[in-house]
C-alpha cells in the first residue's frame, strides 16, 4: 500500500466534506440571484477596514500570547492552544470569516504579526526542541537535505507541523512506506513561500515544496479551510497552534497529518454519495481510465456535478442520456467538463506548456477562457476575488459551490448544475441557463458533438 494512502478513506471523505442536497439547492436558489445586488450591499472600503482591524487587533492579543520566541516557543503555543482551544479556534474562525467576505485586497493582514519579539532560532531548532514534534524531528532527521533546507535561509518558509499525537492516528496496520514516499509526505508539509497566520486567513491554497510529474510546472498544492472546526488544512487537519515565528520563517501546529492526495478520479470514485452519477457516466463513456491516465495529460480541471446537478436535469433526460442511444450523448456532455492541461484553483493557475503560464489569480475580477475536450468548445470563467471570498462562475451560470478539490493530477471544482453546450444561432451562441430542457432540446444542443473527433487525452 502507498503512503499516500495511508488514511485512504478517512482522509478523503472528512477533507472533502460536501452539504447535503438541502444545501445545495439553497446554494442553487442563491446563484441565481443578481451578483450585482450582492455588491451594492457591501460596506465601504474604510468601513470594513477600521471592523476589520477592531476585531484582528482583539485576537492579536490572543496570538501574542503563544508566539514569543522564547527557547521553547513552540511548546508555549501548543501548551496555550491546548488550555484554551476552543476560544483560540473560535476567534480564528470568527477573524477568518471577516476576512473571507470582506476584506479588500490593499489591507496588509502581514503588517499585524510583525509585532513580535525578534526570534533567535530556525524553524528545524524550534522543532528539534519541542516536547511536542520530536516525532516530525526524528523523521526529518533521516532526510539531511531537508535539515538543511530548514536550518537555511535561502526563503522565509512556512512548516505545517503536525504533533506528535498526529502520528498515532496513523493505522497499525498500515504496512511501512518507502523512504522516497517518507520525504514526499515531509515535503508536503512544507512551503517555500511565507505564510503567517493573517496571510492563511486570505488564502485558498498554498503551494509546496513536493513537485510531482503529474502537475507539470507547479508543485503540490494544500488548501486552507475555514468551517465547524476552525482554520483547517485540507479541510480535516485543524491548526492548533499559529505564528511561531523562526528566523527563517514560520510554523504553525496542525493536528493531523497531510497526505499527499491521490488523482482526481480516485476522489470521484471515494464520495459515491454525491458523485455516483458522474462516475458512472465517466465510467460508461470510457473518460474515467482516460482522464486517470496521467501520461496523456499535465494536470487538469474537473469540473463536477453532483448527483443533486444530475437530478436537475430532470428523470427523463438523465434517463435519456444514460440509454445505450443516448451514451454518445453523454460523452459530449462530459467532455465538456473536462478541461485538460489547464490546472485551475480558485487562486492559482498552472498550465502545462509553459513555464510562464503559472501565476496567482489577482484580487478583484478574473477572466479566463478554459478549453474542454469538446472540439473548438472552451468554458468561460469568471472568477471574483476580494480577501478571502472568492465567486467562480461557469458561462456566466453555474456556480462553483465547493472550490479547490486538491488533487494528484489537478484540482475538481463541484458545481452547482451540469454543464451544457451553447446552442448557436446564425452568429452568436446561447449559452443554457437553467431553463427546463426537454428530451429533444437537449439532444438538439449536443447533436452537433456527437460522433466529432473531440480532443483525446
Amino acid at each position: 500500500m502507498k503512503f499516500t494512502y495511508i488514511l485512504p478513506l478517512a482522509a478523503l471523505t472528512t477533507a472533502f466534506v460536501l452539504p447535503e442536497e438541502h444545501v445545495f439547492n439553497q446554494i442553487a436558489l442563491e446563484s441565481h440571484k443578481s451578483v450585482d445586488s450582492a455588491w451594492d450591499k457591501l460596506p465601504s472600503k474604510h468601513q470594513v477596514v477600521d471592523k476589520f482591524e477592531e476585531s484582528l487587533g482583539k485576537v492579536e492579543k490572543t496570538f501574542d500570547k503563544i508566539t514569543k520566541c522564547s527557547k521553547h516557543a513552540l511548546d508555549t503555543a501548543i501548551d496555550y492552544a491546548a488550555e484554551t482551544g476552543n476560544d483560540v479556534s473560535k476567534k480564528v474562525h470568527q477573524t477568518g470569516f471577516a476576512a473571507s467576505s470582506w476584506v479588500d485586497s490593499a489591507i496588509n493582514l502581514e503588517d499585524h504579526y510583525h509585532h513580535h519579539d525578534k526570534p533567535n532560532q530556525t524553524i528545524y531548532q524550534l522543532i528539534s526542541s519541542s516536547k511536542y514534534t520530536t516525532k516530525l524531528a526524528a523523521a526529518i532527521n533521516e532526510y539531511p537535505d531537508l535539515v538543511v533546507l530548514l536550518n537555511g535561509t535561502l526563503a522565509n518558509y512556512t512548516l505545517f507541523a503536525p504533533i506528535d499525537s498526529a502520528f498515532e492516528k496513523i493505522p497499525e496496520d498500515v504496512p511501512k512506506p518507502s523512504e522516497e514516499e517518507i520525504k514526499k509526505f515531509l515535503l508536503y508539509h512544507i512551503s517555500p513561500e511565507y505564510y503567517p497566520a493573517g496571510k492563511v486567513l486570505v488564502t485558498h491554497t498554498v503551494p509546496t515544496a513536493l513537485t510531482v510529474d503529474t502537475l507539470g510546472i507547479g508543485p503540490q498544492r494544500l488548501s486552507t479551510n475555514i468551517g465547524l472546526k476552525g482554520l483547517t488544512v485540507n479541510f480535516y487537519s485543524r491548526i492548533v497552534a499559529v505564528d511561531i515565528f523562526g528566523t527563517n520563517g514560520v510554523i504553525h501546529g496542525i493536528d493531523s497529518l497531510l497526505v499527499p492526495p491521490p488523482n482526481a478520479v480516485d476522489i470521484i470514485t471515494f464520495l459515491p454519495g454525491e458523485f455516483s452519477t458522474l462516475e458512472l457516466g465517466l465510467t460508461k463513456t470510457g473518460l474515467l481510465p482516460a482522464i486517470n491516465d496521467t501520461s496523456k495529460h499535465l494536470g487538469g480541471t474537473l469540473f463536477a456535478p453532483s448527483n443533486f446537478a444530475f437530478q436537475k436535469l430532470g428523470p427523463a433526460n438523465v434517463g435519456f442520456l444514460f440509454s445505450s442511444h443516448g451514451l454518445k450523448y453523454l460523452k459530449a456532455l462530459l467532455d465538456y467538463h473536462v478541461v485538460a492541461n489547464q490546472t485551475l484553483y480558485s487562486d492559482a493557475y498552472y498550465a502545462a506548456e509553459s513555464v510562464d503560464a503559472k501565476f496567482d489569480i489577482p484580487k478583484g475580477i478574473f477572466h479566463i477562457d478554459l478549453p474542454t475536450l469538446l472540439k473548438d468548445k472552451s468554458l468561460a470563467v469568471d472568477v471574483f476575488r476580494y480577501g478571502r471570498y472568492i465567486n467562480i462562475r461557469i458561462n456566466a451560470f453555474s456556480t462553483v459551490v465547493i472550490e479547490d478539490g486538491i488533487a494528484a493530477d489537478g484540482v475538481i471544482q463541484v458545481i452547482s448544475d451540469v454543464l451544457i453546450p451553447p446552442k448557436r444561432i446564425d452568429r452568436m451562441e446561447l449559452h443554457w441557463q437553467g431553463e427546463e430542457l426537454s428530451v429533444e432540446e437537449l439532444k438538439e444542443r449536443l447533436e452537433p458533438y456527437v460522433d466529432n473527433e473531440n480532443v483525446e487525452l
